[in-house]
């Protein structure tokens, strides 16, 4: 059997530390196995070079191909993945797949899968600011917040460094721990992150506290986006009173817990707006707001500007579609 090949899919505004993280491991396995057992190459949706997100553009050797079997498609995506890439890349993407190849997604690679239907009923990873629209469109996906998910047929991971632990991971399941570890040496990791480990920092870490209380409440308060509560209704959940309550947000993170919980709803409505497709009605019952008018409020109150705005003012800040030259 000869070396295991990767293809990379690079869709514009992909971010190049993926990249990187994804080939630099390979590299290292054939220089410490002393022995090509990885090829790889680049590929974008029309043969073109493809610009990052940090704005370098990177030459790529072939446009959509016919894949082999011991070939593995990874999409490599950043924004530009939430937008439809044409009912020709998931046909394609449908065709390989029946014809055997792994195909898997990088930060938000996982959007093409999805619409292309080869993720329903799977467990997938997807970068953290792309979960509130991805799961809002694809609710059939079972999304994860860990690192990545090493699924056989469709490997997904959230992007960034995330990328070189899913890696590492295909390295130990093709060539053994031995060889993993050796890779991860040469990069000087602090150890490899299994896929259950979480793409966020928890509460404690992010606001440098060690309060259980604080951490279970920030937990119930992010999974009832849609149907938020009273304060007295979560402090009862907590077994404590309200006034408990209050004096644990105040000391550690100088806020009411209403006005924290609100500050969680309208990050996610914003995320929606960018992201999605979803109305403003919709995303403002999906964040728990029952009066249309409350949820303007509230939203200029923060940002600025209405909820009806929020796309217009990105849309704005957004440059001019790149037309390529042709000759």
């Amino acid at each position: 059997m000869g070396p295991s090949h990767f293809v990379f899919l690079l869709l514009d505004g992909f971010p190049h530390i993926s990249l990187s993280c994804a080939i630099e491991p390979l590299r290292l396995a054939n220089h410490v196995a002393g022995a090509e057992i990885y090829r790889w190459s680049l590929a974008s949706l029309d043969g073109g070079a493809v610009t990052a997100s940090n704005g370098l553009s990177t030459p790529v050797g072939q446009g959509l191909m016919q894949l082999e079997r011991r070939e593995k498609l990874l999409i490599v995506a950043g924004d530009e993945a939430l937008r439809d890439q044409g009912a020709d890349l998931g046909a394609w993407l449908r065709t390989q797949r029946a014809r055997g190849a792994v195909l898997g997604g990088i930060c938000s690679g996982a959007y093409p899968l999805a619409r292309a239907g080869l993720l329903s009923g799977r467990e997938a990873a997807i970068h953290w600011a792309y979960h509130d629209a991805f799961s809002e469109r694809f609710p059939n996906v079972r999304l994860t917040r860990s690192l990545y998910v090493a699924d056989a047929l469709h490997p997904t991971c959230s992007g960034g460094m995330a990328t070189l632990d899913l890696l590492l991971h295909m390295i130990f399941q093709d060539h053994g721990r031995d060889l993993a570890v050796a890779v991860a040496e040469q990069l000087v990791c602090s150890g490899m992150r299994d896929g259950k480990s979480l793409q966020r920092f928890s509460a404690q870490f992010r606001h440098g506290v060690r309060n259980s209380l604080l951490a279970r409440a920030i937990a119930r308060m992010n999974e009832n986006i849609e149907t938020p509560m009273q304060a007295h209704e979560l402090a009862e959940e907590l077994g404590i009173s309200c006034r408990q309550l209050e004096r644990i947000f105040a000391k550690h993170l100088d806020v009411a817990p209403m006005r924290y919980w609100l500050e969680l709803r309208l990050g996610r409505a914003r995320n929606l707006l960018l992201q999605s497709e979803a109305s403003v009605s919709e995303i403002a019952v999906a964040c728990g707001f029952s009066s249309m008018s409350h949820f303007s409020k509230v939203f200029r109150a923060r940002f600025g500007y209405s909820p009806a705005n929020e796309r217009a003012v990105r849309a704005a800040a957004e440059p001019a579609p790149r037309i390529r030259q042709s000759g």
